[in-house]
């Protein structure tokens, strides 16, 4: 998608990227998955702090990615937050 210059899509399956990931760190620690955006933010409120502060700053571009184009500088702070969080849950593995 990002190769093709599709930055909304991409940039959704990035935010896709980062929610596994921070499944992945919350199933670690409490060994258990969220089941929505909404259980996931209450989780990462109480037992994540900085995770939480981080994907709040960005959730709004998931949700723009519904109904407004995604520009690129936009997609490569996304690809960047992911990137970000993939070597958290490395150092946590």
């Amino acid at each position: 998608m990002y190769r093709n210059d599709d930055y909304t899509s991409a940039t959704i399956l990035y935010f896709k990227a980062i929610f596994v990931v921070l499944d992945y760190i919350i199933q670690r620690r409490l060994g258990r998955t969220p089941k929505d955006h909404t259980e996931r933010f209450n989780i990462l409120q109480k037992e994540f702090k900085e995770y939480y502060s981080r994907l709040d700053l960005k959730f709004q571009v998931y949700r723009d990615t519904y109904s407004k184009k995604i520009s690129k500088e936009t997609c490569e702070e996304i690809r960047d937050e992911a990137e970000y969080l993939i070597g958290e849950a490395e150092k946590r593995s």
